[in-house]
């Protein structure tokens, strides 16, 4: 079979300058104006943010990312310079984030407020490496196949996802507009891995595998929790408001409590409370709370024979 194309018919009278001012009008529902009109117009810079994030790593831990060749001898060099240079990224990437959603009224109390974000964010700094620290922890033992803490550091993509949500989910806290979820997106971008920055989440936390785990913005995860791939904790319902939109900011992912095993491929929806110590079989649906202790599991599996063959 023949496949035709078509091609476009071009008026004599079409010029390239009509499609430049057609493409380069502002629609005003999406693009919207700052509440200043002194207020720069100019958007945050993915590109940026992501080196922001890529710096931040070779910060939290040198040598593994960014230059190899970090020394004892010149890591405190490195991760000053480094530190400096993430510092004026983010305090530029903060302010327009400020300006755009119009939470800044004027450019120069955008630029102060940038300025204290992100100061207050470096400060938390220390606090995300100890929590990744017991992450990676939590890796290596979680994982027989793992041989060493470097290893998983090098090579397991759910702690790149998670060292991606702690640097967002400090930047959430301190109300940060737009970058928290550029820096969680851009992770879910390469590992398959969804957390939203919201997320709150404790310390020693594993994703086995990690590709298809979806984590919503309100839920709560204890400490010593284990994920394996395909797990979504997300919402059973959207309240409406009545205008039939969708009510934003309320709680409606699950809360999971501490030392909580979730099995591939397991679906926990609205907010229900997991409880401490129970497991959550491999491709099961779950809207009730489970107590504390407690094992879900599907129904057996059925063996069908079939005839053989004469």
């Amino acid at each position: 079979m023949t496949t035709m194309s078509r091609s476009p018919q071009c008026p004599e009278d079409a010029s390239l300058g009509d499609v430049i001012d057609a493409l380069s009008a502002c629609d005003g529902d999406l693009f919207r104006t700052p509440s200043d009109t002194h207020c720069t117009r100019a958007l945050p810079s993915r590109d940026a943010v992501v080196e922001a994030v890529e710096l931040l790593r070779s910060v939290l831990f040198p040598g593994f990312f960014g230059h190899s060749d970090v020394t004892d001898e010149t890591s405190r060099y490195y991760v000053g310079v480094t530190l400096d240079r993430v510092r004026r990224i983010l305090a530029e990437q903060v302010r327009r984030g400020l300006c755009f959603t119009g939470e800044s009224p004027l450019p120069a109390d955008a630029e102060a407020r940038a300025d204290r974000i992100v100061r207050t964010f470096l400060q938390q700094l220390p606090e995300v490496r100890r929590l990744l620290l017991t992450d990676i922890q939590a890796a290596y033992e979680g994982d027989p196949a793992a041989t060493s803490r470097e290893e998983t550091l090098f090579c397991y993509p759910g702690l790149l996802a998670i060292i991606s949500q702690r640097i967002a989910h400090e930047l959430h806290l301190l109300g940060v507009p737009l970058l928290p979820r550029m820096i969680t997106e851009h992770a879910h971008s390469i590992t398959g891995i969804d957390i939203h920055p919201g997320a709150s989440i404790g310390e020693a936390f594993f994703i086995d595998h990690g590709t298809g785990v979806v984590i919503g913005e309100t839920c709560e995860i204890g400490r010593n929790v284990r994920l394996y791939q395909g797990v979504t904790l997300g919402a059973k319902s959207f309240p409406l408001d009545e205008h039939g939109n969708p009510i934003k900011g309320i709680a409606r992912h699950p809360i999971v409590e501490d030392d909580v095993i979730i099995y591939a491929g397991a679906t926990i929806l609205g907010r229900i409370v997991i409880g401490r110590g129970a497991s959550i079989g491999g491709n099961v649906w779950v809207t009730e709370a489970v107590p504390a202790g407690c094992r879900v599991i599907q129904n057996q599996a059925h063996q069908v024979h079939a005839p053989r063959p004469d």
